[in-house]
């Protein structure tokens, strides 16, 4: 492929015309003959032996206004030094659609590959978006590198993800109702409700293999009774709290005021916590015992407003709970990021994330403890991952939200010698299509601000976690 290297201007002329351009969707409309694009092309998923290649077709009605349309999913594959053509090799998924996801398996760890993504002869190409087009990128070199496993048996899978926001019937507005935001399409199942559903259908096949799952916070929009029971209820119907789930209150979640919310436990005068009716009260924080490992989940939300701060109290708490056994493997979840690089680079800036305050305590308390290794947070609804601000062997990452594009979670797989980090999208049919759909959040920018480097999404920490065992 030649898409990589484009220079600046031209990424940024083709990214206006990408944000202007109307997103249709299927109807009545007839899509004219041989007018078949495939685009969208994203490598988002690289384990040491599967890759996932998601793509959309589309093609142009009868008034020139693209409609995606449904075609076939191939992809070919060869090692990168290789000299023969890449070969049309099994996928997961065969069915024609619009919206494709292609799962590669049987690959070797630490190879390098060429691939192509086709639809009905035409092949596929990314969109015209800088994070697609950074040098290296696979969607541009047309290549990608199976990742080597740590070390060691595969001891435990953790799935994180985050902000689910169930009862939300708008996706992608900031303040004030702006950007201009995006609805599901009529006669479909409410979009936050589609993209849980099939988070859980997902963790539970064996491709996947999640023993636990992490709701670092937001998993409702205003945190009514009615959002609150329903969540709640879905997540019984999955699994059993504290042992196959396990979540954190985010700033959707928080306590309200309103007559909506007065028939919920009082936390002040005017602020009723329906969220802490159904799970816990606020400022509270947990831990789990996962075999060898330690889950602490963490309230970094605050009564009013979307920043982060932690209290006295946790802190003391979780000052304690470290100190008692520094050495153990300690994974800590909570809704709001924590480092500096986080505040600099999110949308809303430094006052959307823990204060700084509290996040150098948080991290000198992990500077005094070993055993800690990874931070999940949710919150800016992007794949990201972070430097921490002090000198320490801690992860710092941002999983993208469940509720809209890239839509999906992350699998941590902890081995013996360290762990893996993996970023999957969910692939029923009904996510695809609304994963696609919210694309156009932020004037058709939301890949450049959520998908996240390659990087970002998939890597191998290297480290001893023999203790789990």
């Amino acid at each position: 492929m030649t898409c990589c290297g484009p220079n600046r201007r031209r990424l940024l002329t083709a990214l206006a015309v990408a944000a202007a351009t109307p997103i249709v969707l299927p109807g009545s409309a007839r899509a004219q003959a041989d007018s078949l694009r495939a685009t969208d092309l994203e490598v988002v998923t690289l384990t040491d032996t599967s890759a996932i290649i998601t793509w959309t077709t589309l093609a142009a009605d009868a008034s020139g206004a693209p409609v995606p349309v449904e075609a076939g999913t191939e992809i070919r594959v060869a090692p990168a030094d290789s000299a023969g053509p890449a070969r049309t090799v099994p996928v997961t998924r065969t069915d024609r659609t619009p919206y494709h996801y292609a799962q590669i398996d049987g690959l070797e760890p630490g190879r390098r590959y060429r691939f192509e993504a086709w639809s009905d002869g035409v092949r596929a190409v990314p969109a015209p978006e800088l994070v697609t087009h950074l040098p290296g990128a696979p969607e541009c070199s047309g290549e990608f590198t199976t990742l080597v496993a740590p070390p060691g048996r595969l001891l435990r899978t953790l799935a994180l993800c985050n902000d689910v926001h169930i009862g939300e019937e708008t996706s992608g507005i900031i303040a004030a109702g702006l950007p201009p935001g995006v609805r599901q399409e009529p006669g479909l199942p409410p979009y936050p409700e589609v993209m849980l559903a099939a988070v859980l259908d997902d963790l539970r096949r064996p491709d996947r293999g999640a023993d636990h799952l992490i709701l670092a916070g937001d998993l409702t929009a205003e945190a009514t009774p009615e959002q609150t029971r329903a969540v709640r209820n879905r997540l019984d119907a999955w699994g059993i709290e504290g042992r196959d789930w396990f979540a954190a209150r985010g700033n959707h979640d928080r306590p309200h005021t309103g007559a909506d919310y007065a028939a919920c436990p009082a936390v002040t005068a005017d602020h009723y916590d329906c969220w802490g009716e159904s799970f816990l009260p606020p400022a509270q924080s947990t831990e789990h015992r996962l075999g060898g490992l330690r889950l602490i989940g963490l309230d970094t939300t605050e009564l009013d407003g979307s920043g982060g701060s932690i209290g006295p109290e946790q802190f003391d708490r979780l000052r304690e709970s470290l100190r008692r056994d520094p050495d153990r493997p300690t994974v800590v979840f909570g809704h709001h990021p924590v480092t500096a690089e986080s505040g600099l680079t999110n949308l809303a800036g430094p006052n959307f994330v823990l204060n700084r305050s509290d996040a150098l305590t948080l991290q000198q308390l992990y500077q005094s403890t070993p055993g800690v290794f990874f931070h999940h947070a949710g919150h800016t609804h992007r794949n990201r991952r972070t430097r921490p601000d002090i000198p320490l062997r801690v992860e710092f990452l941002e999983v993208g939200a469940v509720k809209e594009y890239p839509g999906g979670y992350t699998l941590l797989r902890l081995y013996e010698g360290g762990y893996m980090v993996n970023f999957y999208k969910t692939r029923t049919p009904d996510a695809r299509r609304w994963s696609t759909r919210s694309r156009a959040e932020y004037l058709g920018l939301m890949p450049e601000y959520t998908l996240g480097s390659t990087a970002d999404r998939n890597h191998v920490v290297l480290g001893d976690l023999s203790g789990l065992s």
